[in-house]
């Protein structure tokens, strides 16, 4: 279901809003949860106390915003659809602030804490964590299913645990089954292809990197980072090193064990080569490495902007991110 709310109250609040301190801004913000490039909050007005939202400041001309909303929308309702992926309430606004940089924000349906994958982990037994990485490997496999009929219009889809709601959800008395259903939640990073051809613009999100190091990351980076969410193998070394990240790395032997039994059986038809404990920790050791070093650049590029450029720092960076 697509959410309408009030384009003047966001307004204000982008008129408002302390960047480096959202909770502090005109209309305060409270923080959410934090991507490695995004930081999801909650503004605190009646019209938007129960909305998840993104915002974004990347978008430098009408045509831009205007095609990313347009995948955006279609990302969502293929997923939803035609795969038979669940999503949450979703919508998407956009305005040409004061200053006349254009902003938009991605809108979801706030969903209960304790439901994201990220958050039940630490609630859930390992039997019923095991269940639930099942749970994403089997809505994964839609995905590639359907990537493999339909390859002229493929979509890319990053599995990490914290990327999931679990619908129904009784942190009270927490259980999965095989019937358990998700919502994935991370849709606003439309990633799609249209004969091949990538349909989301890279260089919007390089325009949240350090301006100085946005050449480096293009030229080492960009053209991986973009292309390993369509890939079955990758998507799931990414989604078992989410664990590392998330404080829960005794598991990891445990859902190697429970990926190739998948992938032996259910994902059968995808013929993956096995995991290993050690490709995996390679994996994030890398991963890790990378995040880290690009969100310290991106504070040193806010502290430039605020004290030797004297200019705004328009995007909103996470805090401390415990790996």
């Amino acid at each position: 279901m697509q959410i309408n709310t009030d384009i003047e109250l966001l307004k204000e609040f982008e008129k408002g809003l302390d960047p480096e301190h959202p909770e502090k801004s005109k209309i305060p913000a409270r923080i959410l949860g934090y991507g490695e490039i995004s930081t999801i909050f909650e503004i605190d007005s009646p019209a938007t106390r129960n909305l998840a939202c993104k915002r974004m400041p990347i978008f430098q001309s009408r045509e831009e915003i205007e095609h990313y909303a347009r995948i955006y929308n279609d990302y969502n309702n293929i997923l939803q659809k035609e795969i038979g992926i669940n999503v949450p309430d979703f919508g998407f606004v956009w305005f040409a602030a004061a200053d006349g940089k254009i902003v938009a924000f991605d809108l979801q349906r706030k969903l209960p804490a304790e439901s994201i994958g990220n958050r039940a982990i630490h609630l859930l037994d390992k039997e019923n964590i095991r269940a639930l990485f099942l749970c994403v490997l089997r809505e994964l496999m839609k995905v590639w299913s359907f990537n493999k009929a339909e390859p002229e219009r493929a979509l890319g889809i990053d599995g990490q645990i914290s990327n999931w709601s679990i619908m129904d959800f009784n942190a009270e008395n927490p259980h999965i089954n095989s019937a358990t259903k998700l919502l994935y939640i991370d849709t606003s990073t439309p990633l799609m292809k249209k004969n091949a051809a990538e349909q989301l613009d890279p260089e919007l999100f390089l325009r949240s990197a350090p301006s100085f190091l946005r050449w480096l990351i293009r030229w080492l980076f960009l053209e991986g980072v973009m292309t390993r969410y369509y890939d079955a193998r990758l998507v799931t070394i990414d989604l078992i090193a989410n664990f590392y990240k998330e404080q829960r790395p005794e598991l990891v032997p445990l859902l190697i064990d429970a990926a190739n039994v998948f992938y032996r059986t259910e994902g059968g038809k995808l013929n993956l080569a096995p995991f290993t404990e050690k490709e995996i920790s390679a994996y994030y050791r890398e991963d890790k490495t990378i995040w880290i070093v690009f969100l310290a650049l991106r504070r040193l590029d806010r502290w430039l902007h605020k004290y030797i450029l004297r200019k705004p720092y328009v995007y909103i960076l996470p805090g401390k991110i415990r790996r």
